[in-house]
Order: C-alpha cells, then sequence, then structure tokens
C-alpha cells in the first residue's frame, strides 16, 4: 500500500515472498509512473487551454487585397481599410480593440465565428 495515494498492490505469482515483494515494488512504481504521467498531462491541457481545430471559418482576422483593400479582427470587430498599413506593422488599433474585447468578456462580435 503506497500511503500517500491509497493505490495497493498484491502479488502472490512466485512462491518465494520476497520475489512477490520485488514484483509487487514493480507494479507499484509503474503505477505511480502511469499517476504521475495523467497529472502532467492534465496541468500540461490545463495550461494549453482550448485548442480549436484549424479549420475554415475558425480564423482570427482576415485580409483582403483585391479588388478592394480591407483588414478585418473577427474576435474584437475591428476593420481597417489601410491593408498596406496593418501588413507593414501598424497593429494599434487591432491591439487595443482585442483588449477592450478581452476586458469586456471576450464575446465574438461577428465574421466567420458566428456563422
Amino acid at each position: 500500500t503506497h500511503i500517500p495515494t491509497g493505490i495497493v498492490v498484491t502479488c502472490q505469482n512466485e512462491r518465494s515472498q520476497f520475489q512477490n515483494k520485488d514484483k509487487a515494488m514493480q507494479m507499484l512504481k509503474a503505477k505511480l509512473f502511469m499517476l504521475k504521467q495523467e497529472e502532467n498531462a492534465a496541468k500540461l491541457a490545463g495550461i494549453r487551454g482550448e485548442v480549436k481545430d484549424i479549420a475554415w471559418g475558425s480564423q482570427i482576422r482576415s485580409y483582403v487585397l483585391q479588388p478592394y483593400t480591407m483588414v478585418a479582427d473577427y474576435r474584437s470587430g475591428e476593420k481597417s481599410s489601410n491593408a498596406q498599413g496593418v501588413l507593414d506593422g501598424d497593429l494599434d488599433p487591432f491591439i487595443n480593440a482585442y483588449l477592450k474585447w478581452l476586458a469586456t468578456g471576450g464575446k465574438p462580435r461577428g465574421g466567420a465565428e458566428e456563422e
């Protein structure tokens, strides 16, 4: 019995008590190792958060360059007709809109996520 976790292991395969104890200890180590792996996997899943599928309609932002120029952020609802400026690094309006979106609870406003 492993007291901290409450895992109980028994082995009566061999005639020798020492061999049975040795096998039981190996089985206990394996169970503790599996328990630790499950805990680590759960912790990693908690860190990663919800992972969305990469599929059509799950994009965050779209860029239209022809026949007109427009950049739309589907999370915050921010749109800009200065696509070249956004591609050159002028992201301040999108960053500010995203921060406001997070502050208000982060509900999708339109575009691909609501369809």
